[in-house]
């Protein structure tokens, strides 16, 4: 069975019909907010991190949410491969162990320990990230407005009531409550037009990478909010993932960029704008801001073939509780089979075949 699914927007089918898919026709790389999800996509991050890409020399923008947002300062740094390994091997370790007569980790501890590891994994090597004589990394993050301007135990959940609300009714309404910051090193411009969403951009420097990538990570109830990260606006700043779960961003016109593509490692093959448009399938569709992107996603079949008969995701933490060694097994197996999808994409990549290649 395979492993791999590959979609196409029409703009990207037709390129790669007419000249392939070569490293050099990459602009920008997106990576999806999602938690263990992500982890499936390790092989393909090395692989393209680590043999693919390295043998083009255009610049390339990484834009990241959540999970997607360390998997893309990973890649940032020198011997990604190495650091790609790390990054796997830490996420599946991590443990919260439950204190003695709570019923839950609280956010408060779940925060502490992940800055810790941010740390150990980052630190003295901010420099690396942010200087990569190729790679400009955009982290995204979701600004707290009105009620939620500052974490609070009352109102924190009021507003997220009334920013689900208004997400339904229109996504940009959504604005009102969250506004999505991104923060850029080098002076990037932003790679997609922010049109679309309430935007801020402000510059990402060693002074505010471990603030801006621990809140990009902060899953609101599950880890404590980033106040007043410097060089931003004021204000609580939580997961990217809940402005652009998917990061189904308005990407450039392929016909008038030198690197045309947007080359997507994904964990499915619908980009959902928003967390909170996870139950409102009608936004699940693809539009034409997708028109220049190749996805890449595990064939739904080959899924089933994993442990438990799915993709890792946070369920796994109530389902393995205190047993870290068999939620470790489980995620570790689905880590490891995903090499085959590495392989496919490598050798699809040899002879390219369009009978692949299904439409986003």
């Amino acid at each position: 069975m395979r492993a791999l699914n590959i979609y196409a927007g029409p703009r990207a089918r037709a390129h790669v019909q007419a000249h392939g898919l070569q490293p050099a026709h990459v602009g920008v790389i997106p990576a999806a907010a999602g938690g263990p999800k992500g982890l499936i996509l390790g092989p393909l991050d090395r692989f393209i991190f680590g043999q693919w890409l390295p043998q083009s020399s255009q610049n390339v923008a990484l834009v990241g949410a959540s999970i997607g947002a360390w998997r893309m300062a990973t890649a940032c740094l020198n011997q990604p491969v190495a650091a790609f390994e790390r990054l796997e091997h830490d996420y599946i370790h991590q443990h919260y162990e439950l204190p003695e007569g709570q019923k839950r980790v609280s956010a408060q501890q779940v925060s502490d320990e992940f800055g810790k590891n941010l740390h150990a994994f980052y630190g003295g090597r901010i420099a690396e990230v942010l200087s990569h004589p190729r790679y400009q990394l955009h982290i995204m993050t979701s600004h707290g407005q009105r009620l939620l301007r500052r974490e609070h135990p009352w109102w924190t959940p009021v507003g997220y009531a009334a920013a689900f609300v208004s997400n339904a009714v229109q996504r940009r309404a959504l604005g009102g409550w969250l506004e999505r910051v991104v923060f850029s090193a080098q002076g990037a411009a932003l790679p997609f037009d922010a049109g679309d969403y309430q935007t801020l951009q402000c510059a990402l420097l060693e002074g505010n990478f471990m603030d801006a990538l621990q809140a990009s990570c902060s899953i609101p109830f599950v880890l404590k909010a980033v106040h007043d990260i410097a060089g931003a606006p004021p204000g609580a700043y939580w997961d990217g993932g809940i402005t652009d779960y998917h990061l189904h961003l308005n990407y450039p016109d392929a016909a008038q960029a030198q690197a045309p593509l947007v080359l997507y490692p994904h964990f499915q093959q619908a980009v959902v704008p928003g967390w909170l448009d996870k139950g409102l399938k009608s936004r699940h569709r693809a539009t034409s801001a997708l028109d220049s992107m190749v996805l890449l996603a595990p064939n739904p079949a080959w899924l089933q073939t994993l442990p438990n008969g799915k993709l890792p995701d946070r369920t796994d933490f109530a389902r393995y509780g205190n047993d870290l060694a068999s939620r470790v097994k489980a995620w570790t197996g689905a880590a490891s089979a995903a090499q085959q999808m590495a392989d496919e994409f490598a050798e699809w990549l040899e002879r390219p075949d369009m009978g692949q290649v299904l439409p986003i």
